[in-house]
Formats: structure tokens, C-alpha cells, sequence
């Protein structure tokens, strides 16, 4: 029963992590922490925790410790880092609700990452200057002066190794070797306006790379080993997609190479999402890169700025649009669509379980996944997490989330913003 529900389960790991698990008590108390993430009827279900200690905008956070989904014992505690407007980087232990240690204050922070590999913190400010920090103490380990007043981050690790991609607000991609933050190669993507699109295959073999500021620029794909590792005489290996306008990309979990996008072809109201396959072609004289479109098909935007995209395993596409969540199957086949927010959703989470959506209206929606007869995968709208009172709040910024716990940034009235952690009881 368990290897069916959950064929990721390791009984090796479950029975020497534990000693005293038996199949049953872990398809019982996995069980029943689902049965409380999908009706969330009660706030004995979850804890909520107030976290407040920025003096300024929450800028981002990431979770630098988690219980993954796919793991059998979760015995981690939950640690969260933020990075603030206040130029401080904070570590919070979601659990007790507090906080383990806090960045010297410099300059306004705009952008975060995690390395949990090497158990880093990364942060860029408006200065240009990159950071990494031990996540367990906060103690400074290297710094980098990019030059860029804007900069977006990408934590990446390629054949054991980690690196850092940097966007510039010049349109380049930096990349620095993690930690010590020295640079491993330079590459122009889109000459004087801000890089500010990355990601990565979950193979690492690719990294796509677009500005969202320029509806006539058409985004790249870097070979990423030319990138990571680059050789004397060779060129960095590199395709550029044939759209133009990009707002937004990601690599699909369970197909490494395939990338969905979403351009406008250079006019606001004629949005489409195209499906790419990523190769690499190899002959005795040189290698190239390619890229073969295998679907596309039309996306109604209202909110093009603001659209989000993920994906959950080889055919789910989830793309939001002010307060709406759709999800297509790749073929461009529209699933099912959503309105359970008032206001525009700001973020997006997504995992094995569920589904976790922020909004202005000062709620979190959590939907979880099933499985239709006649459509495939698809989402049952559960029940909404309430951030507080508007009074003192404008609304949700950013969500992220491991498989027993939610956080959120909330936008405060006063200028502190605040983390609300949710961690569901089990």
C-alpha cells in the first residue's frame, strides 16, 4: 500500500532512520499529515508563527532546511533565510518561531538564494555587492563586487560542483565559482537591458537565460558545462530560442530537457506558450546546441507582468494571471481554472502534494493534486490560510514551502514587513 501510494519510499532508509517504524505506522502517520494538509479544517491542524525582525521590505526568502515530500522520515527542523530592504540576511527557525542569527546591516538587499550543498546563504544588494554567508552561523565567507546596481541570483551545481549564476543589469551572465564567489566566465545575453530570467534543467545541463524588459529580445540556452567549465578554445555553446518577448520559463520536473515558455512575439495581446525539446548534436568537427518545438498554443493574459509559470511532472503546466490559476495539460489542453483569490496572485508554490498559491488579498489557497480519468493530473481547490488584518497588512508577496510547513512574506502598512510560517502538525 505504501510503495503504491508513494513510490518514492525507501524502506532501507525508513527502518534505519527510525528503528522502530513499521509499514504501517509510516502509511498511518503519513497518511493522516495529508488528511490535515488537505482539509485544514481546523487550526489544531497547523501552527502559525509570526515572524518579525527586518526593519524594511522582505525582499525574498528561501528555505535553506525542509522535509521533502519525497523523503520518509521528516525529522528536520524547518530554517528559512530572508533577505531585506533593511540590508540585513536573517536565519529563522520556523518551528520556535525564531530567529538564529542576522547579516551586519549594509546596504539595501534585492535578491536571495540558498546552497544548501554547501550550506551558504547568497545575497546581492543594491550596490552590486554579492555576499555568502555560513548558514550556520551567518558568518561572512566571501564577497564579489558585480558592478550591477540590479542583480538576479541562481544558485547551480554542475558534476559536484557549485557555482552561482549572476544576471547583471547589462544584460550579462556572471559566473562565480560557490563559495568563494570567483568568477569562472562572463557571457553577454541581451546587451543593456537587465537580465533578469534564469533557470535551470533539473539534470543541470541547461540553463535558460531571458530579460523580460524588451518584447523584441529572444532568450537563450547556454550548454552549461561550456559555461561552468569552459575550455580555451572553444566557444561557450549556446542557442537562442526563435521567440521574442519572453515573461516567463521553466524546465518541466520529469523531462530535464524540455522547456515551456511564454512569449508575446512582440505584441501584449497575442501571449502564447511554446514547448521546446533541447539537444545537444555532436559531430567530429564541433558541437551544437538545438532546440525542437513540440507544442504551442495561445494563453489568455490579463496581467502579462505579473504571470507566473510552473509545472508538476511531465504534463501539468499551472500559469496565473491576476487572481485566476490555470492548468493546461503541455498539449495546450485547459484542465481546469480557479478564482478562489480576490486580488492578483503574487506566488506560486509547487510540489508532489499540493499546491500553494499567495495573494494581495492577505490569503494562501491550498489546492492538491489528483488524478482525472479523462484529463490526467489536475487540482482540487481545499482551503484558504489567512495572513491577518489588513489594517496593518497589504497582502501576501511571496510563498515557498516544504512538504510540512508553508512561509509567506506579508507587505506590512508600516514597512516591517513580517514571515508567517504555517507548520501542519503530525
Amino acid at each position: 500500500m505504501c510503495l503504491q501510494k508513494w513510490s518514492f519510499c525507501n524502506v532501507s532508509q525508513l527502518l534505519s532512520d527510525t528503528g522502530t517504524h513499521s509499514w504501517k505506522a509510516y502509511y498511518l502517520r503519513r497518511s493522516h499529515l495529508e488528511m490535515k494538509m488537505k482539509t485544514g479544517r481546523s487550526c489544531a491542524d497547523y501552527t502559525c508563527k509570526s515572524l518579525r525582525g527586518h526593519k524594511g521590505r522582505v525582499v525574498g526568502f528561501e528555505y535553506l532546511v525542509g522535509n521533502d515530500g519525497c523523503s520518509d522520515v521528516w525529522k528536520q527542523t524547518p530554517v528559512v533565510c530572508s533577505a531585506s530592504t533593511d540590508g540585513t540576511v536573517k536565519a529563522w527557525d520556523i518551528h520556535k518561531g525564531v530567529n538564529l542569527w542576522s547579516s551586519p546591516a549594509q546596504s539595501p538587499m534585492q535578491d536571495i538564494t540558498v546552497d544548501p550543498v554547501q550550506s551558504v546563504v547568497i545575497s546581492s544588494d543594491n550596490t552590486g555587492t554579492i555576499k555568502t554567508w555560513k548558514a550556520a552561523t551567518g558568518e561572512e565567507v566571501a564577497c564579489f563586487q558585480s558592478g550591477s546596481s540590479k542583480t538576479t541570483l541562481l544558485s547551480f551545481i554542475n558534476k559536484d560542483s557549485s557555482f552561482l549564476m549572476v544576471g547583471t543589469v547589462l544584460g550579462s551572465l556572471v559566473v562565480l565559482t560557490c563559495p568563494a564567489l570567483s568568477e569562472v566566465s562572463r557571457h553577454v545575453v541581451c546587451d543593456s537591458f537587465s537580465l533578469n530570467l534564469l533557470r535551470s534543467s533539473p539534470d543541470k545541463k541547461w540553463l535558460f537565460t531571458a530579460s523580460k524588459e524588451n518584447l523584441d529580445l529572444s532568450p537563450k540556452v547556454f550548454y552549461s558545462d561550456s559555461v561552468c567549465f569552459p575550455a580555451e578554445d572553444e566557444d561557450h555553446l549556446c542557442h537562442s530560442l526563435p521567440v521574442t518577448g519572453c515573461c516567463a520559463a521553466l524546465f518541466l520536473p520529469s523531462q530535464p530537457a524540455r522547456l515551456a515558455v511564454i512569449h508575446s512575439d512582440g505584441r501584449f495581446n497575442n501571449n502564447t506558450l511554446s514547448v521546446f525539446d533541447l539537444t545537444m548534436k555532436e559531430s567530429k568537427c564541433k558541437k551544437e546546441t538545438q532546440a525542437q518545438q513540440v507544442a504551442s498554443f495561445p494563453v489568455a493574459l490579463s496581467h502579462r507582468s505579473d504571470v507566473i509559470l510552473e509545472a508538476r511532472g511531465s504534463s501539468a503546466l499551472l500559469v496565473t494571471d491576476g487572481n485566476h490559476l490555470k492548468v493546461y495539460t503541455f498539449k495546450g489542453e485547459l484542465v481546469a481554472s480557479f478564482e478562489d483569490h480576490l486580488q492578483p496572485i503574487t506566488a506560486l508554490c509547487v510540489d508532489s502534494f499540493r499546491v500553494v498559491t499567495a495573494s494581495r488579498d492577505l490569503s494562501l489557497r491550498i489546492l492538491t493534486w489528483r488524478n482525472d480519468p479523462e484529463h490526467g493530473l489536475t487540482l482540487e481547490s481545499q482551503y484558504h490560510l489567512l495572513g491577518g488584518s489588513f489594517r496593518r497588512s497589504r497582502g501576501f508577496t511571496n510563498v515557498a514551502c516544504d512538504y510540512s510547513s508553508i512561509v509567506g512574506s506579508v507587505e506590512s502598512v508600516d514597512g516591517n514587513d513580517v514571515l508567517k510560517a504555517y507548520t501542519f502538525d503530525f
